[in-house]
């Protein structure tokens, strides 16, 4: 098969380089501009995830407190920004809301440099927590329509770019942080306004992308005696949801990652603290490395329903090694979280394509970004429930609780592989008899 006059690799095929391809990404030149803007603004939200807490606790003077309920109320605030943006592209050209996302942040953050208290911090950092989830979920629309088939690709090389510039930005902050001045977290706070500055004057650089069909897969319809969604609203197909549903654990790995291996280290295990950077070294330099190799294996209806099985079989792994970490003396454990934290990379590579993957072919061509919108809301969901389920839950019942989780999680990925592959058609049978009834 060929696309857009090139060879089209599967599987574990070799293709175009990293760097070749962020020359000439999926989606031509308007891709390329738009994986630019990604870089900037994801540079942008590294100066912001690695100061945002102590500009709050030395600038604002917060309490620990206050500082918990106003992120955890922005996080519950960015769960909308994926539906509303969903709403939206359905009705409005995506490049114009993608601007407007970009825009709204820059406000919301000017405000955070002349809001003093809790009261008027709490809307405008929840406003731009929803700008935040609402323009990722814009961005993945663009890139549906604009790549096409080659979607997955797109979505690999934008992961690289957004790692890459997440990277840079949270060094930028390293650097901020150790001058520890009033002067330097506003800077910081600034430099992340800027980033919205540029990437939404890349983002009025391009084209709004066609609206097309998903090419390459045939998606059950009514000839295979699946009904079409009622009144094409994702909110009325229970499939779908129970899809979204599933796709919630999906997403735990952020949460393994972020707070699991930091915190397990740190309280339960004799590896040495200095470790706990490495963790995140190790995820960046890895994604960015890898994810346009990983993606290659998880195209299509197929290869996206095999990703979510092999992403169980990471997560409980990952889970096994975490329990394990507590028997050993400090080389062991440290040698054994470091196995863990590359284990848990691998399974979030998986999960970054077949996720969305399998978001966009469940979902109706002419309701597309609705569903998709609503397919968002699981990683604003994992954000909000993850961490305290991992520390309240996990954590507080031991090693067991690790391996109650990684075998919980493997077999929620048989059950979403197994619902997809029906629904799509790629089961063992091949009927296209939906696991996930549409409707």
């Amino acid at each position: 098969m060929r696309r857009d006059g090139k060879v089209a690799l599967a599987g574990g095929g070799r293709g175009p380089g990293l760097l070749a391809q962020l020359r000439d990404p999926p989606g031509g030149r308007d891709a390329r501009i738009m994986l630019l803007a990604l870089a900037v603004d994801r540079t942008g939200s590294g100066l912001w995830a690695a100061s945002s807490v102590l500009y709050f606790t030395f600038v604002t003077q917060l309490s620990a407190q206050q500082i918990g309920v106003l992120l955890g109320a922005a996080g519950v605030a960015g769960i909308a920004g994926s539906p509303l943006a969903g709403w939206l592209a359905g009705r409005l050209p995506v490049r114009t809301l993608l601007i407007g996302c970009h825009l709204l942040r820059l406000v919301t953050l000017a405000l955070v440099l002349v809001c003093a208290g809790f009261g008027a911090l709490l809307p405008v950092v929840a406003l731009t927590y929803l700008g935040d989830r609402a323009a990722k979920t814009l961005e993945m629309l663009f890139a549906t329509r604009a790549a096409g088939e080659r979607r997955v690709a797109y979505q690999a090389l934008s992961r690289s770019a957004a790692n890459a510039g997440y990277g840079v930005g949270a060094g930028i902050a390293a650097l901020g942080l150790a001058v520890g001045t009033l002067d330097a977290y506003r800077a910081l706070i600034l430099g992340n306004a800027l980033s919205f500055v540029v990437a939404a004057a890349l983002v009025w650089r391009t084209a709004e992308p066609a609206r097309g069909p998903v090419s390459g897969v045939s998606v059950p319809g009514p000839a295979s005696g699946v009904r079409p969604a009622a009144g094409r609203s994702p909110w009325r197909d229970r499939g779908y949801l129970r899809f979204v549903l599933l796709d919630i654990p999906m997403n735990l790995d952020d949460s393994v990652l972020g707070v699991g291996l930091p915190l397990w280290l740190v309280s339960s295990t004799s590896a040495p603290h200095a470790l706990v950077p490495a963790f995140l070294v190790l995820n960046t330099v890895l994604v960015v490395v890898c994810q346009l190799s990983v993606s290659r294996r998880a195209e299509g209806a197929r290869g996206a329903a095999r990703a979510v099985l092999l992403y169980g079989v990471l997560m409980l792994v990952t889970c096994v090694f975490m329990a394990l970490a507590t028997r050993g003396g400090a080389w062991v454990a440290a040698v054994v979280l470091l196995a863990a934290a590359l284990l848990v990379t691998l399974a979030e590579l998986m999960r970054s394509v077949s996720s969305w993957e399998l978001a966009v072919l469940l979902a109706p061509e002419d309701a597309r970004a609705a569903y998709l919108g609503v397919a968002g809301m699981s990683q604003s969901i994992q954000k909000s429930a993850g961490p305290p389920l991992i520390t309240g839950v996990v954590m507080a019942a031991g090693p067991v609780g690790w391996l109650v989780l990684g075998a919980a999680v493997a077999g929620l990925a048989v059950a979403q592989n197994r619902g997809c592959a029906r629904r799509l058609g790629t089961g063992p049978s091949g009927t296209g008899s939906p696991a996930l009834p549409v409707g």
